[in-house]
């Protein structure tokens, strides 16, 4: 199967990554990897207390695109190097001086209070609990509404893990993707996205941490994305160097069989076709 040795959803120490923007560099060489993209937390003016979590700090900021810039610089004859961030669609805080932005949603927010989707099943089932009376079709109606104003709120590149309200429900544990409530919105939610023009990531990191035994998003979503002529790339949303490109001959695979012929790449300028062969 042929696909494209990159990708450019990827963490350091500089938010909630387990490696060094060096060493992940270095692993993705080691990987034959020809482009990186770096694509820190930006941070949470929303939640300040992220920052001593999984946020930039903003005062980190600068240092981060300092050293990513200074590594592209060491590394161009091995290896294209992009500073990306990823910013929270809940977050205003600015994206300034960077290559690219991953546009995702973290939290639902309700009534001025933010419930995080992804730290944990206990701070979902809160969330749930305390935010919507115990309603998680509720919940995942509110998210898919804050999804469908994803690049509207960050001006994304592209779209990050679309459906990560799905992280702890393996095995419909909390609710059934098929049911209509959760239907419903969610393509709601991919219609609005789509007029955008902005691509889809099909992401592999909750695969890699053994959440998931599909990646974000859902093959049926990616089903209804096709029908929908949607574009994708691919991503493992890398927090270690050994998750980088994680499965990605699988999930080509996959979003062959469903219909996609290619997936795009991002340049400095912009974006390229990558033919699935």
């Amino acid at each position: 199967m042929r696909f494209p040795n990159m990708n450019f959803h990827t963490h350091t120490t500089y938010c909630d990554g387990k490696e060094t923007a060096e060493q992940m560099v270095q692993a993705a060489i080691a990987k034959g990897f020809t482009r990186l993209g770096f694509s820190g937390h930006g941070f949470n003016d929303f939640r300040p207390e992220d920052q001593e979590v999984w946020c930039m700090r903003p005062e980190d900021v600068p240092k981060y695109q300092t050293e990513v810039r200074a590594l592209a610089e060491k590394y161009q004859d091995k290896i294209e190097i992009l500073c990306g961030v990823e910013q929270d669609a809940c977050s205003t805080a600015l994206t300034e001086g960077f290559d690219y932005v991953i546009g995702s949603v973290h939290y639902v927010e309700k009534n001025g209070m933010y419930y995080c989707v992804d730290e944990s099943p206990e701070v979902l089932e809160q969330g749930i609990r305390e935010g919507f009376g115990g309603d998680v079709y509720a919940l995942t109606k509110r998210f898919f509404e804050i999804e469908a104003e994803v690049v509207s709120r960050t001006n994304a590149t592209f779209i990050g893990h679309f459906d990560l309200v799905t992280k702890f429900n393996e095995g419909s544990r909390y609710f059934d993707p098929m049911d209509k409530r959760y239907r419903t919105a969610a393509l709601s939610a991919m219609d609005a996205l789509l007029e955008t023009g902005r691509p889809f990531e099909i992401n592999t990191g909750g695969m890699y941490r053994g959440l998931r035994t599909e990646p974000y998003p859902s093959l049926q979503l990616l089903r209804d994305l096709k029908e929908r002529r949607g574009k994708i790339l691919l991503s493992s949303d890398s927090h270690d160097g050994a998750s980088l490109g994680f499965r990605f001959a699988e999930v080509a695979q996959a979003a062959k069989e469903i219909g996609f012929g290619s997936v795009l790449v991002l340049k400095k300028d912009g974006w390229e076709e990558f033919k699935l062969l």
